[in-house]
């Protein structure tokens, strides 16, 4: 029998094996020693994108290839370190940040742009964007842009505040009369008001009027005048009077409300009306005893016998006044003072039939000056001063003849 064959084809299949796994074996040796020369080959780059740090193996020979190798596409508005022509090199630094998009809302314009800056002030300041002291900004200049952010500038204006009497120039920007007295710290009572309303928005150059109402009460004391009461006594001598009963005011409690604007009453209202104390009045006895006087032969018994002679002569309607009546100041209308000299003798006529400063005789009272005037003493109508209300009150109301002398 022959085994020749059998024996080389056992050693033919054990030198096929080798060969095919020495073949394997060299192919994996030659992938890996070509990648390990292609990875070897790249150039390391440190990248920055957006502040995000990495390092990136690349075979690019421009940093703008090198960025299209990662998905990155750089527009006009963003901000590189370097141009995209720029030769990579190994160890090279780059910085990419892509711009963010910005609305910016001045007033009632708005316009949209792109920016790589860090902080709002930065933005400002890039844009040109100035703001005094008055503007509103809904940022604060510390704060960081981000994308899509929305910038709003309230333009301030000047206005006139009028705060109950204290006016003043203000700054405010576009918001109602609520909110701008909220700004400047004002606080509204109970009764204010304000014009416009508090809905109403503030205008440029424009003016909001505050005004301070308050509401106070007033407790009054008013005199009640007593009644002068004669009485006829024919034990009496006419002409002759005496006091029986000396008058006495009352006393009348008067309760007000009144409503004050900017510190000025402008309005008074009654709440209540108290009597405190009931007026005397006063009683006087009038004689009317005639008595029959002996008149020697060839004196005059005319009451006229003192008159004077010349100037122009008339009957008038007299009245008498006191320097203290309702009303009165004391000081009459060509500056005399009737409480200062209690003594004077002083008329009130009216200018168109009496000239003030003329000298005047009066049936019963004498010489006196035209010196004051009076809402009721109109036509043939004076008024004489007295120094007291008892003697006004005994004077009553006359018809006299008077002297006009110049």
């Amino acid at each position: 029998m022959n085994t020749k064959p059998a024996i080389f084809s056992y050693f033919s299949s054990i030198t096929r094996k080798k060969l095919g796994l020495f073949i394997a074996s060299f192919l994996v040796f030659m992938a890996t020693l070509t990648i390990l020369v292609y990875e070897g080959t790249k150039h390391t780059v440190a990248l920055s994108v957006d502040g995000e740090k990495m390092i990136v193996k690349t075979h690019a020979e421009t940093i703008g290839e090198m960025l299209k190798d990662l998905n990155v596409v750089v527009e006009d508005d963003d901000y590189i370190s370097h141009s995209l022509n720029t030769a990579v090199q190994n160890k090279l630094s780059v910085v990419w940040e892509p711009a963010k998009k910005v609305a910016i809302q001045d007033g009632e314009h708005t316009e949209y742009v792109y920016t790589t800056a860090k902080t709002v002030k930065e933005f400002m300041e890039s844009q040109r964007l100035d703001i005094n002291d008055h503007d509103k900004l809904n940022y604060s200049l510390e704060d960081s842009i981000y994308e899509n952010l929305k910038l709003v500038i309230d333009r301030a204006f000047p206005l006139v505040l009028k705060n109950g009497k204290q006016e003043e120039e203000v700054w405010s920007t576009s918001t109602t009369v609520a909110d701008f007295l909220l700004q400047q710290g004002i606080t509204l009572g109970k009764f204010d008001r304000v014009e416009p309303d508090l809905n109403k928005n503030v205008e440029p150059n424009g003016k909001v009027k505050i005004v301070r109402v308050e509401k106070v009460t007033d407790v009054v004391e008013e005199p009640i005048d007593y009644a002068v009461i004669t009485k006829k006594d024919s034990s009496m001598a006419k002409g002759t009077e005496k006091v029986v009963q000396n008058g006495q005011e009352g006393l009348l409690k008067k309760e007000y409300e009144v409503t004050k604007e900017n510190g000025k009453e402008v309005k008074r209202k009654l709440m209540t009306e108290n009597k405190v104390r009931n007026s005397v009045n006063k009683i006087v006895t009038v004689g009317t005893k005639v008595m029959v006087a002996q008149v020697s032969r060839g004196k005059s018994t005319s009451a006229n016998s003192n008159a004077p002679s010349g100037g122009k002569e008339m009957y008038v309607n007299a009245t008498a006044y006191t320097a203290y009546c309702n009303g009165c100041s004391g000081v009459t209308a060509t500056g005399i003072n009737l409480r200062s000299n209690p003594n004077v003798k002083v008329i009130a006529v009216d200018p168109n039939v009496i000239p003030l400063g003329s000298k005047v005789w009066v049936e019963g009272y004498g010489y006196a000056v035209a010196g004051d005037t009076g809402g009721a003493i109109k036509g043939n109508r004076i008024d004489i001063f007295v120094a007291s209300k008892e003697e006004a009150y005994r004077f009553g109301r006359r018809q006299v003849k008077i002297r006009v002398l110049n």
